[in-house]
């Protein structure tokens, strides 16, 4: 399937701005099923300085002054991928989840794909005692680490709320797991707690997803949004990903955007503005299927 995906960021300042530097992470990536046809981004006002670079995660990060006073910024993101990704089935064989945690630390890599820079807390993921006893439940003793996964993201499908008002990005996670509730962004950061909370390695993907309106009714401009779930590592068959918002595994509806230890690695956008008053942010994603021939 091919995919034209737009992303549109605009912020509106109560009162003019006279300087903005902000840092773009909006190209989604290549590889594990994924192919980048093309990509633009469209900034107004037009910026002084445009700067890109690769991260160590392999994700585009551009660097943007702006030095035009202004009162409106918006980016304007345009994609084009071709995805043909088959998940895993949820009852296939794979090695016990002790062995995969033990070699885990047998890695000689320390490149962006090595389990071993994501077996660790990170800056929006601790590792809490009641999200290892959590987490526990789903790895019996011998257990295979993708029925582990897949239980685990059942039980957090389950267990959890979706609530788009009972959480910001700065939320703690302990939060999160106490008051039951939160966002795609909350549950892959906590599913991500509880494997490496066992040893596990585990990281944060950050992307899109297609939906599809309710039956008779059209598909609304902007109504698409980001996603994000999570990967697990295992030896002998790469990164294996687990959406627990759906507790579905990523499938070719499932659109990478970029990839890290938890959300502070793959921000879409931040900077900062030289100014004052308050600003509203509105954020409009479309995800539209153009194809079903992938070439």
């Amino acid at each position: 399937m091919i995919y034209d995906i737009r992303h549109v960021t605009t912020y509106s300042y109560e009162t003019q701005v006279s300087f903005a530097r902000c840092s773009l992470r909006l190209e989604p990536l290549s590889g594990d099923g994924q192919e980048l046809v093309s990509h633009s981004v469209e900034i107004r006002p037009r910026p002084a300085e445009r700067t890109a670079r690769r991260d160590f995660f392999g994700t585009l990060t551009e660097s943007v002054l702006i030095e035009t006073a202004h009162r409106s910024l918006r980016i304007d993101s345009r994609s084009r991928v071709a995805v043909a990704r088959e998940p895993r089935a949820r009852d296939a064989a794979s090695p016990p989840w002790e062995s995969v945690r033990d070699h885990a630390f047998e890695a000689l890599s320390l490149d962006a794909a090595s389990p071993v820079g994501y077996v660790f807390a990170s800056a929006l993921v601790p590792v809490l005692r009641p999200v290892t006893a959590y987490a526990s439940a789903s790895f019996a003793p011998g257990g295979g680490i993708l029925a582990g996964a897949a239980d685990l993201m059942r039980r957090i499908r389950g267990d959890f709320k979706y609530d788009p008002k009972a959480t910001v990005i700065s939320t703690p996670l302990r939060d999160v797991f106490e008051k039951r509730h939160g966002v795609c962004q909350d549950f892959a950061h906590l599913a991500i707690a509880c494997l490496r909370s066992l040893g596990l390695s585990a990281r944060y993907v950050s992307g899109y997803l297609e939906t599809e309106p309710p039956p008779g009714q059209p598909k609304l401009t902007g109504a698409d949004a980001s996603h994000a779930w999570f990967e697990v590592w295992c030896p002998e068959q790469g990164w294996l990903g687990f959406d627990p918002t759906n507790n579905m595994q990523p499938n070719g509806r499932h659109l990478v955007l970029a990839r890290g230890r938890d959300y502070s690695d793959v921000v879409p956008l931040k900077g900062l503005v030289l100014g004052h008053g308050d600003h509203q942010l509105s954020v409009e994603v479309d995800v539209m299927p153009i194809t079903a021939d992938f070439s």
